[in-house]
């Protein structure tokens, strides 16, 4: 039997948080895909309150793009698409 301390060794460090509502789910998936949690807040901020297709088609312009930065380009794809 293992002790609880190798349990929680071996347990991911990004688990899965627990939403109440499908944009908070939304928002933290667009953060997992961007590789940045440190932001988590503003991707559920953004997925409640912007068009989720102008999100959506933000997200798809970063995956076809080979970033440094993925959750930079993505705002400022989402500002670009905002503005037209």
């Amino acid at each position: 039997m293992e002790s609880i301390k190798q349990i929680l060794s071996t347990r991911p460090d990004n688990k899965r948080s627990y939403s109440r509502h499908e944009f908070q789910d939304f928002g933290y998936r667009l953060a997992e895909q961007l590789k940045d949690f440190s932001h988590k807040s503003l991707f559920i901020k953004l997925a409640k309150s912007e068009d989720r297709k102008i999100l959506l088609d933000a997200l798809e312009f970063v995956k076809g793009a080979n970033a440094k930065n993925p959750a930079k380009m993505f705002m400022w794809k989402l500002k670009d698409l905002k503005s037209r």
